[in-house]
């Protein structure tokens, strides 16, 4: 299977990766969730060539992850901005930073501290049931396929 046809499968993990799974494009994420906006910032602060900026941040709003919005009227300068599909990967990347603080700090600490401003207390970030409230643990969770899986397969067959 190419790269290019993942988001094809009947997988939700690999239709996320279609669109997310590149690492400028979580990086270019990251910097979005962390209020930058403008291409010359994202260029600066990743290092990432235009090019591949331009493909990435084109690749996001084509998704809906990012609207293109006008700064500046007459020299067609752009910021780019989460929507409310952009804006619910962020516990994505919260998991992310905590898998990372958890298992690959080398002792050197956690690089960024999150508040919740609700509460104003430092927080960890954490997967709960959205029935219970108990944290998810993989070996407390069963996966099953759904009848939704086996009608795409059917789908897939039949076209052309």
């Amino acid at each position: 299977m190419k790269w290019d046809e993942i988001g094809e499968q009947p997988c939700s993990i690999a239709r996320t990766l279609s669109v997310i799974g590149d690492r400028w494009t979580v990086l270019i994420l990251r910097n979005a969730f962390l209020g930058m906006r403008r291409f010359e910032s994202f260029q600066q602060n990743l290092g990432i060539t235009r090019h591949v900026l331009s493909d990435r941040l084109k690749h996001l709003v084509e998704h809906g992850i990012l609207v293109k919005k006008p700064y500046v009227q007459r020299q067609e300068r752009y910021e780019y901005c989460l929507t409310e599909k952009g804006l619910a990967l962020y516990p994505i990347l919260m998991s992310m930073a905590h898998w990372a603080d958890q298992w690959m700090n080398e002792d050197l600490g956690q690089p960024m501290q999150y508040t919740h401003q609700s509460c104003g207390h430092s927080m960890t970030p954490r997967l709960v049931c959205s029935e219970c409230n108990e944290t998810i643990q993989a070996k407390h969770i069963k996966a099953e396929l759904t009848p939704d899986y086996f009608n795409y397969l059917q789908q897939r067959k039949t076209q052309p």
